[in-house]
């Protein structure tokens, strides 16, 4: 009864193990896995997210610090110079009047 047992004890074995590559292959292929940390895939999913992210955090700052750099309504209007301080455009002075021919060198 030994050896029947071990002769019959083969065919369930490869059957077992059929019905379990079966189930392997369709339970892989119901849920699949994440992609490796390693792909290129995932380095792009990565650096996408980190720009989302940046972007997020550049328009919170912009929300919150964008009054500060707002202009003022109306600007204020430039007052004329003092009278006393204004050049006068007929006057020359010492820095823009030509400057003197060099003294001639005798050989």
């Amino acid at each position: 009864m030994g050896d029947v047992l071990l002769v019959l004890s083969v065919p369930v074995l490869v059957l077992a193990s059929g019905i379990y590559a079966v189930c392997a292959c369709w339970w892989r292929r119901e849920h699949p896995a994440p992609p490796s940390p390693y792909t290129r895939q995932a380095a792009r999913l990565a650096e996408q997210a980190m720009l989302v992210r940046a972007e997020e955090i550049v328009d919170g700052a912009y929300a919150a610090l964008g009054p500060l750099y707002a202009p003022p309504a109306a600007p204020a209007p430039a007052a004329a110079p003092p009278a006393a301080l204004s050049p006068r455009p007929d006057s020359s002075t010492p820095d823009r009047a030509p400057s003197r021919p060099a003294p001639a060198r005798k050989p």
